[in-house]
């Protein structure tokens, strides 16, 4: 009499079946790094690159110092952005010196303080607004060229009212109704870029991926609908999809520059709200007698945002073989 074979997979079976998912795995891991290695090769050849992560690279180090230099060398009743007080000088602003190398703004706080104290919430706010524009644009171009149709129809219609609206003006009607935060103004742009003009570009490049062989093969041997999206399409834009991150960062730098010079954000210390104070001090017209209550947080602003958009054009030549055939 023979023994009823077990119900199931048997454990040879299940660890077969393991070990092939995990080279799988494996193998995935090994494209992804050396189109990494690649295009980082590409990036840093480019002039452009290279500026531009230096230029990041600078002020990443300036956000780390400022809690550094706060904790061990600063004394905070003196050199907190938004509290500190310089005490030893008599009249306020007062220009730089040892003890102040950026000087002191008309309150008596010093500028070099708040200038590393703000480019942290500067990275925070880019960062934030890059990412949130990155998710909802790349699942909304992959969604609508994979359906088409109505879902098409329906994101597009939707992404041409966002590019329609003027994005500044908007966020000075929603700063009168509610306080604006960092996190809110970053969960705004990034909304704002991730359902407008981000997404149509990332519809466009979902649109070529749809029609290649290997969706077809996908789908011929049985993967769902949630199985090609996620793990066809959407990898296969996440290169454009980091390109746009850089321009989002650029973008949220600069209407947070613009809003905190309005006075409409509710922020501790920003490199706006340092050239507000200058402005409601009447220095902003001064000419050079006072320049570092505007120079220090006007190039920062300038620098940071040419420095993200530098980095995305490098990132486009990356991306795009035939533009970087042309400059070659």
């Amino acid at each position: 009499m023979t023994t009823p074979e077990p119900f199931g997979p048997t454990p040879e079976i299940a660890v077969d079946a393991g070990s092939r998912r995990l080279r799988f795995v494996l193998a995935r891991l090994r494209l992804v790094w050396r189109s990494f290695r690649s295009g980082g090769g590409t990036f840093l050849e480019s002039q452009m690159g290279r500026l531009s992560l230096f230029i990041i690279i600078v002020y990443a180090l300036m956000a780390v110092a400022h809690p550094i230099l706060m904790a061990s060398v600063w004394d905070p009743a003196t050199y907190d952005p938004v509290t500190g007080y310089s005490f030893d000088q008599v009249e306020q602003p007062a220009p730089p010196s040892w003890k102040h190398p950026l000087g002191t703004d008309p309150l008596g706080r010093d500028v070099l303080s708040q200038l590393l104290y703000s480019t942290r919430s500067e990275f925070v706010l880019g960062i934030t607004a890059a990412l949130v524009t990155v998710t909802i644009a790349t699942f909304v171009g992959a969604v609508a060229a994979y359906y088409g149709r109505v879902v098409d129809a329906f994101f597009m219609r939707l992404a041409d009212l966002m590019i329609a609206l003027p994005a500044i003006s908007l966020l000075i009607v929603l700063s009168a109704l509610f306080p604006l935060n960092l996190f809110y103004l970053a969960l705004i742009i990034g909304v704002l870029s991730g359902f407008g003009g981000t997404a149509i570009i990332l519809k466009s490049q979902a649109l070529s991926i749809k029609v290649k062989p290997f969706i077809e093969a996908a789908r011929v041997a049985g993967g769902g609908h949630f199985h090609i999206i996620f793990v066809h399409i959407i990898p296969h834009l996440l290169p454009l999809a980091l390109l746009y991150m850089m321009f989002t960062v650029t973008s949220a730098i600069f209407a947070e520059a613009v809003l905190s010079f309005l006075g409409l954000l509710d922020l501790r210390m920003s490199w706006g709200i340092m050239i507000h104070t200058a402005n409601t001090g009447g220095y902003l017209l001064g000419g050079t007698r006072y320049w570092w209550l505007i120079v220090p947080a006007g190039a920062s602003i300038t620098l940071l945002c040419s420095a993200f958009y530098l980095a995305g054009r490098a990132l486009d030549e990356v991306v795009n073989p035939r533009l970087r055939q042309r400059n070659d």
